[in-house]
């Protein structure tokens, strides 16, 4: 059984450390978690391991955020990834700083990534993890808030959410994504 674990982002150093980069971030920690290590390779950083007999694929498109579509399309045909595999990782300002919600299909929320994945592969029909990157900003100023770093406080926090994440993505893998949401989008 294969699966595909995108965690959306922008590349280069201004982004790195971004809101909107978090799921690069938490595909770092699960890399780190399944000893894998990333590779540059077609349309995204590339990383390849197996869990519990499962071969998993993870990537970093480097597209950017907003042609993430092209990446996680081209790693579904390649690899022969069907959609309910596919766990596509997002920053959301609707939920509070470190709160994760998973979803196995629905709209893009707003997010600029999952709309074009879903533009891209003509289905809303693929799990996603959300990660709350909370909503600290004045009307008009998203943008900037996404693309700023997280203060030194959730900074800190960040490692052992990260363990959560990795968790969760564990979860899904073994157990599903219906399973995955009763256990892991507890408030």
């Amino acid at each position: 059984m294969k699966f595909l674990i995108a965690g959306l982002g922008n590349p280069g150093e201004e982004y790195a450390l971004s809101r909107h980069n978090i799921g690069f971030m938490i595909a770092d920690a699960f890399a780190d978690e399944v000893k894998a290590s990333f590779v540059t390779s077609r349309y995204a950083l590339h990383a390849t391991s197996k869990y519990r007999g499962r071969i998993i694929h993870i990537i970093k498109p480097v597209t950017y955020m907003n042609l993430s579509g092209k990446a996680v399309q081209y790693y579904m045909q390649a690899e022969g990834i069907m959609p309910e595999n596919l766990l596509v990782m997002i920053d959301d300002i609707a939920l509070p700083f470190g709160s994760i919600r998973f979803r196995s299909k629905g709209s893009d929320g707003g997010h600029n990534g999952l709309t074009d994945i879903i533009a891209t592969l003509q289905t809303t029909n693929f799990p996603r993890l959300r990660f709350g990157v909370g909503h600290n900003f004045q009307r008009g100023r998203q943008a900037d808030y996404v693309l700023s770093a997280f203060t030194n406080d959730e900074h800190q926090l960040l490692p052992e959410l990260f363990k959560h994440c990795t968790a969760a993505i564990k979860s899904f893998i073994m157990v599903g994504i219906s399973t995955t949401m009763n256990d892991f989008n507890k408030k």
